[in-house]
């Protein structure tokens, strides 16, 4: 489902008020119930136009603590980390630089 452009535009300047939706929505004399599907439908919208990234790995057995990990960024930059790293730490590292 696609929310037209006026309601659209109704979420998006509620967004930068700084009013809480039901303030907004008595402002413009808007349903609150309805104003709050187009909300839901707009979150929606906007979290499918986010384009996933995969980022390829190779795993190795368990390196010694003298061993570094080399991440080369797509801009050139050159990341040396400990081989025993954490894993989530790494992950959110990787989110940070895709």
């Amino acid at each position: 489902m696609t929310l037209p452009m006026r309601q659209q535009k109704h979420v998006e300047t509620w967004q930068a008020s700084g009013l809480s939706q039901a303030a907004y929505c008595r402002e413009h004399k808007l349903n609150a119930k309805t104003f709050s599907n187009w909300l839901r439908i707009y979150r929606i919208e906007q979290t499918d136009t986010k384009v996933s990234t995969i980022i390829p790995v190779t795993i190795k057995s368990a390196a010694s603590l003298t061993e570094r990990l080399h991440l080369c960024t797509a801009s050139g930059h050159l990341l040396q980390l400990p081989a025993n790293v954490s894993p989530q730490w790494l992950g959110e590292l990787l989110k940070c630089l895709a």
